[in-house]
């Protein structure tokens, strides 16, 4: 659904200019969101900014974003999407990093427009290591 890409599309552009605002714009007030660091979920809004804030913070410069293998379902006013996100750029340590992470969204439309209600981003895990994988590629 062409709607719904191009607001995956904004909110990758506002998380590569750190634009905490227009971020959040894309995110339902009643947003549940799991991501790759505890705990184990963020619960509205307000716990998501500052979660985002604090994500912002630990870059510098622009944060890298690139989707991939996006797929979404859409029926009536409620949408399911799954893709790969690679996150890059060079931390406020200095350490330049990039990786790839799976990511699946819920959306709603109301009053016409579609707002993400929840949000899971994660990484494969190692085990018995319990180190998450890092290193992986998409599927050519």
């Amino acid at each position: 659904m062409t709607e719904i890409s191009a607001l995956l599309e904004h909110r990758s552009d506002a998380i590569r200019s750190k634009d905490l605002e227009r971020l959040m714009s894309f995110y339902a007030d009643d947003i549940v969101y799991f991501d790759l660091v505890p705990p184990l979920l963020y619960a509205g809004a307000d716990a998501l900014r500052a979660r985002f804030a604090d994500w912002f913070g630990r870059w510098d410069g622009p944060i890298g974003q690139e989707v991939s293998d996006l797929h979404v379902e859409a029926g009536g006013d409620v949408a399911a999407v799954h893709m790969l996100i690679r996150t890059s750029g060079t931390l406020a340590t200095g350490r330049e990093v990039g990786y790839w992470v799976r990511a699946s969204d819920a959306l709603r439309r109301t009053g016409g427009a579609w707002s993400i209600t929840h949000e899971h981003v994660s990484l494969p895990v190692e085990f018995p290591s319990g180190t998450a994988a890092m290193d992986l590629l998409p599927p050519q």
